[in-house]
C-alpha cells in the first residue's frame, strides 16, 4: 500500500505554527515511506474563509520548503461530488431529511440536560415526518449507529473506544444544501485515497463520527495519528498572545525556515537528546508513533538558539535574499552600502535573526542621525579630538581599506599617543557608527569604507570642537 497523507487547513484564520507542525509531521511520514503528500483548502465555510488566508497558507508552504505532490484542492469545487454522496447516503437510508425548527433543537437539548444528560439531537426526524412543518428547508442528518462501539486506533494516542450511544446523527448537509466538515473530509479522504490522517487531537471527537460514515459508504478508513496541541510557555493553549500568529510573521522577523522546521519537529518528538537535525535526518529519524501524547509548550529562546545556529552555518548564498528584503522592510537600500556577502559574513555571529543583521548594520549604509548621547559624553571628549584627528592622518594612508592593514594603522595610533587599543578604539567607533557598539573597529571601518570613515571622524571632530565651545 503506497503511503498518501494531506495536510487539508482551513482559511478561516491565519496559518499558525499548530498547523504548520502538522503539516511538517505528514509531509515527513510521506517522505519517510515514499508516498504522496497532498495540499487540500478545506473552504467551505464561505463567510470566514478568506483569499488572504489561503494565500498564506501557498506562501507559507512555499516558504518553508514543504512541497505537495498533489493539489491544492479546494472543497469548495467539489461540491457535486458531496452532493452526490449525500444523495446516496439519502437513498440508501443511512440519511434523511430533518424538519426540527430551532425552537424544537432548543427543547431537546433543555430536556436532555434537564435529565443530566449530554445535550444532543434525539432523533424525532430518523424514521420520517409525515407531515413536515411548512416553512422550514431540512437539514440532511447521517443515521449514525444506535448500538455498538467505535474503535480508533490512534498511532499516537492508543486505543480510544467510543460508544454509539453517545453520539447523535450529525447534520451532513445545512438548510441551504452547504455540506459540512465531517461529510466533506471523509468524501475527500475517500477520494484522494488518503492511507494516513496525521491532525490535530482537537479533531479526535470527530473521528468516531467520520468513521461511522466511511463503514457506511463501505470504505475501509485510513489510519489516524491526533497530535497534541501546542501550548503556551505559560502553558495556556497557543494564542496571538504568545508572540506571531501567522507562520509568515517568522519570516517578516528574520526567522530561518530550517531552524522553525528543526523547531517544530522537536515539539513532541524527539531522537534521542539531538538537538539540530538536517530535513534528511528528519525524514531518516521520525516516526509518528514516537510523538508524545502530552502537550507540547513553545520555547522562544530554543528556536532563536537554533535560528542563530542556521544563520552561522548556512552558505551565505541561501541568505542573501532574504536578507534583502529585511533592509527593504527597513528602508535600507541594500546597494549603498557594503558587499552583502562580507556583512553577513561579521554579522551573523553576533546576531539571531536576519532582522538583527539588517537593523544593526544601518549605519553601514547610511549616517547616524545622531550620537547616542550617553556614548557621547563619555568618547567625544575634548581629549578624542586629538586621537581622532590622528586616527584620520594615519587611515588616510591606507594602501588598501581591508581590515588587516586598517588593524595596523590604528593600533599604530594607539602606540604613538600611548593609549591601551580600546582608548582608541571607542571614540573612533562612536564616531562612525554613533553608538559604542559594532562589529571589531578594523572590520567596522572596512563596513564603513574609505570616503564615509573619514567623513565621518571629520565630523564628530567638529562635534568635539563645538560641544567644547559652547
Amino acid at each position: 500500500m503506497s503511503v498518501r497523507t494531506r495536510f487539508a487547513p482551513s482559511p478561516t484564520g491565519y496559518l499558525h505554527i499548530g498547523g504548520v507542525r502538522t503539516a511538517l509531521f505528514s509531509w515527513l511520514y510521506a517522505r519517510k515511506h515514499q508516498g504522496t503528500f497532498i495540499l487540500r483548502i478545506e473552504d467551505t465555510d464561505r463567510v470566514r474563509s478568506t483569499d488572504e488566508a489561503i494565500q498564506i497558507i501557498l506562501d507559507g508552504m512555499q516558504w518553508l520548503g514543504l512541497n505537495y505532490d498533489e493539489g491544492p484542492f479546494y472543497q469548495t469545487q467539489r461540491f457535486d461530488r458531496y452532493h452526490e454522496i449525500i444523495r446516496k447516503l439519502l437513498d440508501t437510508g443511512q440519511a434523511y431529511h430533518c424538519y426540527c425548527s430551532k425552537e424544537e433543537l432548543e427543547e431537546m437539548r433543555a430536556a436532555a440536560m434537564a435529565g443530566g444528560q449530554k445535550p444532543r439531537y434525539n432523533g424525532r426526524c430518523r424514521e420520517g415526518r409525515p407531515n413536515p412543518p411548512p416553512g422550514i428547508s431540512p437539514v440532511v442528518r447521517f443515521k449514525n449507529p444506535l448500538t455498538g462501539n467505535v474503535i480508533i486506533n490512534d498511532l499516537i494516542q492508543g486505543r480510544v473506544v467510543h460508544s454509539n450511544h453517545e453520539l447523535d446523527d450529525l447534520i451532513i448537509a445545512r438548510s441551504d444544501g452547504t455540506p459540512t466538515y465531517n461529510l466533506t473530509v471523509v468524501v475527500d479522504d475517500m477520494d484522494m485515497q488518503i492511507t494516513h490522517v496525521i491532525r490535530g487531537d482537537d479533531h479526535l471527537n470527530n473521528t468516531p463520527r467520520q468513521l461511522n460514515i466511511f463503514t457506511a459508504l463501505g470504505v475501509t478508513p485510513p489510519h489516524y495519528a491526533h497530535v497534541p496541541l501546542i501550548l503556551g510557555p505559560d502553558g495556556a493553549r497557543l494564542s496571538k498572545r504568545h508572540g506571531a500568529v501567522s507562520v509568515l510573521e517568522y519570516r517578516e522577523q528574520g526567522y530561518l525556515p530550517q531552524a522553525l522546521l528543526n523547531y517544530l519537529v522537536r515539539l513532541g518528538w524527539s531522537h534521542g537528546d539531538q538537538e539540530v537535525f538536517s530535513r534528511e535526518e528528519m525524514t531518516d529519524f521520525f516516526e509518528i508513533h514516537d510523538v508524545n501524547k502530552g502537550a507540547a509548550s513553545v520555547n522562544p529562546e530554543k528556536l532563536l538558539w537554533l535560528n542563530q545556529h542556521y544563520l552561522k552555518t548556512s552558505p551565505a548564498s541561501t541568505l542573501l535574499a532574504s536578507l534583502r528584503d529585511q533592509f527593504a522592510t527597513l528602508a535600507i537600500d541594500p546597494t549603498a552600502g557594503p558587499d552583502l556577502s562580507r556583512l553577513l559574513e561579521v554579522q551573523r555571529e553576533r546576531c539571531n535573526t536576519l532582522r538583527d543583521i539588517a537593523r544593526d548594520s544601518r549605519m553601514f549604509f547610511e549616517e547616524p542621525k545622531d550620537y547616542d548621547p550617553d556614548a557621547a559624553k563619555k568618547h567625544l571628549t575634548a581629549e578624542a579630538g586629538p586621537v581622532l584627528q590622528a586616527l584620520a592622518e594615519e587611515l588616510g594612508k591606507a594602501v588598501t581599506w581591508e581590515a588587516s592593514v586598517l588593524h595596523e594603522a590604528v593600533k599604530a595610533v594607539a602606540g604613538r599617543i600611548g593609549l591601551k587599543l580600546g582608548k582608541v578604539a571607542q571614540p573612533l567607533r562612536v564616531a562612525l557608527c554613533g553608538n559604542a557598539i559594532s562589529p571589531s573597529i578594523d572590520v567596522t571601518l572596512e563596513l564603513v569604507g574609505r570616503e564615509r570613515s573619514l567623513a565621518r571622524i571629520s565630523r564628530a571632530i567638529k562635534y568635539i570642537h563645538s560641544q567644547s565651545s559652547s
